[in-house]
């Protein structure tokens, strides 16, 4: 077996942060090996291509990717333009892979499924940073592949574990008989997905950034074909933090979207059940029927055609098991950011700038950044990920200093409401850039 010093550095995860941690590993002499389970690089973007984003290219590209890039020939777009999933993947992401020095470290179809030490469980304490880790992968056709590393970076995200609609935290009753007609994320309703929704009774569930694009996106597609027709169902009263900042933002277009969905609120373009906590789905006369309690009373919505849970997302742990994680109780999250994030008390996350120490483990150069650190609070911008992989870059090269330091800058949101206690949660700091998400 190779020495430990002579091994990569496993990245998982070929989506924005994951390519920006491999770009300032070679910016920093280490070898990287990056592990996709998709056919291709950036598949989350890919899934959500059709949505495109409310911060501008400029946070949107790493900056040592952009010297790698830049090296090559590549012009980067206009730094103020809002680029889709799809734009993202396609202008930059797919470029970057395509760079031979990050293309011949990374490897496709091999879906991480366990992460361990070398002939060692998490049970035993003794010289753990003395022993490799043993990243186990499955490809498509049930090829199992095992890669030794010297430290692992997981950038797995969280868009495929979307949460349930159950308002406990697991399914609703009926959830997983009735799955096909619901859609966990962002559909496209006016174009690939439109004949699900067109004339149709559609519930979208959640108070985020997601549920309003897709409700949007439905309103879009009602002044069009007749009896389009949207219900949005929300466990809290208070929708301050999707509504937002309005001209307070920093980001434009995040303050519009909020804008636009409160004004389709406001004028009846649909209608709104607020307090509304799901508990069980069933069918009715062909349609769906869905049961909870709102304020405490028995409650149900009927004649829905189709359910878009807009109810946020997860990290899968399951690969991490044999590792000792640090993590906040309640959020899943790197446990010293959990009280900064948590959405009870934050509507925008007032996290300070972090990076490798605020999100080590007790396992020895094993780091998880990117959405996945935050666990299940939302509201994640590629800039923090991208700041925690240059942190994690230098601090496994052994630059504690690099890795201490603060180099990141975000807008504010406008949303400053210390008041909030809801799902969605609320404050932020004014002034501090670094902060709000």
């Amino acid at each position: 077996m190779a020495s430990l010093g002579t091994l990569p550095v496993a990245v998982i995860g070929a989506g924005p942060v994951g390519l920006a941690a491999a770009a300032r590993l070679l910016e920093r002499g280490l070898e990287p090996l990056i592990l996709e389970a998709a056919a291709d690089v950036a598949a989350s973007p890919r899934d959500w291509g059709h949505v495109r984003l409310f911060s501008p290219w400029r946070y949107n590209i790493d900056k040592s990717a952009l010297e790698l890039l830049e090296a090559a020939g590549w012009t980067a777009p206009p730094p103020d333009d809002l680029p889709t999933g799809y734009e993202l993947y396609r202008h930059y992401l797919r470029p970057l892979a395509a760079l031979s020095g990050v293309r011949d470290r990374l490897r496709l179809d091999r879906r991480v499924v366990a992460i361990t030490r070398h002939g060692v469980d998490k049970v035993r304490t003794a010289r753990r940073e003395d022993v490799p880790f043993v990243i186990r992968t499955t490809s498509a056709n049930g090829l199992s592949e095992e890669f030794l590393a010297r430290a692992v970076i997981d950038a797995t995200g969280t868009w495929w574990s979307p949460n349930p609609l159950g308002a406990a935290g697991i399914p609703a009753t009926g959830e997983s008989t009735y799955r096909d007609r619901i859609h966990y994320g962002i559909p496209d309703v006016l174009d690939r997905d439109r004949g699900r929704y067109a004339a149709k009774t559609t519930l979208v569930v959640g108070a985020g950034h997601s549920a309003a694009n897709s409700i949007l996106g439905l309103a879009e597609l009602a002044q069009t074909t007749a009896n389009t027709n949207i219900i949005w169902a929300t466990r809290s009263d208070n929708l301050t933090r999707v509504f937002g900042g309005g001209d307070g933002d920093g980001l434009p277009a995040r303050g519009k979207l909020g804008a636009e969905l409160r004004a389709l609120t406001e004028n009846g373009s649909l209608s709104l059940v607020q307090n509304f906590r799901i508990e069980a789905l069933r069918e009715a006369a062909g349609k769906l029927e869905v049961i909870g309690t709102r304020t405490g009373k028995e409650f149900a919505l009927s004649g829905i055609d189709s359910i878009i849970a807009g109810t946020g997302q997860r990290p899968d742990l399951a690969m991490n098991r044999e590792l000792r994680l640090a993590l906040d109780p309640a959020l899943e999250s790197a446990e010293v950011l959990g009280p900064l994030i948590d959405p009870n008390e934050h509507s925008c996350g007032t996290v300070r700038p972090h990076g490798a120490r605020e999100l080590a483990h007790p396992e020895p150069n094993f780091y998880i950044i990117g959405a996945k650190s935050y666990g299940r609070a939302p509201t994640f911008l590629l800039a923090t990920g991208y700041e925690q992989a240059r942190s994690v870059a230098a601090m496994i090269a052994g630059d504690h200093e690099a890795a201490a330091r603060v180099e990141l800058d975000l807008p504010e949101t406008g949303v400053c409401n210390s008041d909030l206690q809801s799902d969605a949660g609320g404050c932020c700091v004014p002034g501090n850039k670094g902060a709000c998400c």
